[in-house]
């Protein structure tokens, strides 16, 4: 399975971005599905999730109210949407696919089902 990122960039702060995420082959809908990113020197962390069923979904508070993940089952993609962009956001991110009963009640200590992606890089400037 491969993990495919892109939609990242370099935006001004209080920008937005979308990414995306496929796994050609690998059927995401029976996963629950996370984004997490890695900044240099830091480790990687979470940052939001959604359900297997796409109802619930969980975020860092660093980014809640600012970030919304979605899924599109017909098309074996999920998304990050992400307003309002400060600096501290900056990272690489990841996608991933975690167990199916997971993210229902946190985004904290997910497991991880799939290999890690290239990543795709978001800067943000001030």
């Amino acid at each position: 399975v491969e993990m495919m990122e892109s939609g990242g960039g370099s935006v001004q702060a209080g920008g937005s971005l979308n990414l995306s995420c496929t796994a050609p082959g690998f059927p995401l809908d029976d996963y629950a599905l996370a984004w997490y990113r890695q900044a240099p020197g830091k480790e990687r962390e979470e940052v939001s999730c959604i359900s297997f069923t796409g109802k619930i979904t969980q975020h860092d508070d660093s980014v809640k109210g600012r970030f919304t993940i979605s899924r599109d089952n017909g098309k074996n993609m999920f998304y990050l949407h992400m307003t309002s962009l400060k600096p501290e956001d900056s990272a690489m991110y990841y996608c991933a696919a975690v167990t199916r009963s997971e993210c229902k009640t946190t985004i904290r200590n997910l497991h991880v089902m799939t290999p890690w992606g290239q990543g795709t890089q978001v800067t943000v400037s001030s």
